[in-house]
């Protein structure tokens, strides 16, 4: 009975691990064929990419993760893979290139504020800062064209 309650207790720390994001298959990915394939053809093999570029060439990137953490840790990254497909203006594939852990960057945050740019602001300033300004012409109240009264 000890040697039961033991096992259980020791199989309750065990690590935890737990797959996030786009699981690859290897198979599929080297199937992806630069000059061959398209995003059509693409989407067919691979699926829906977990995001895209937003500037410059068409980008497509399936990105997982593979975490581990014990019971009442913060969870830790065992695995990383970004696969990213590039296409060119006609839809075509271009070139694939993957990374991994090695590419990942840690940042650490400056304190318990993030600096900007600017003027500080004073409380009394941020308290009393808009008297006169509501209904002043040209600084969007009043009864200007389309404003009250109209």
């Amino acid at each position: 009975m000890a040697a039961v309650v033991a096992a259980l207790a020791l199989g309750g720390c065990s690590a935890i691990r737990e797959n996030r994001g786009y699981i690859q298959d290897r198979t599929l990915v080297s199937a992806i064929q630069p000059g061959i394939d398209n995003e059509r053809s693409v989407a067919a093999t691979l699926g829906r990419p977990s995001f895209t570029s937003q500037f410059g060439n068409e980008t497509w990137y399936y990105v997982s993760s593979t975490t581990g953490r014990r019971p009442f840790v913060r969870p830790t990254i065992r695995e990383h893979s970004v696969l990213a497909v590039k296409f060119d203006a006609s839809g075509n594939v271009v070139a694939t290139e993957q990374s991994g852990l090695e590419d990942v960057v840690y940042l650490s945050p400056d304190g318990a504020e993030t600096p900007t740019l600017g003027r500080e602001r004073g409380f009394f300033e941020d308290l009393f800062g808009n008297i006169g300004q509501v209904g002043t012409p040209g600084v969007g109240g009043g009864a200007g064209p389309g404003g009250p009264g109209v």
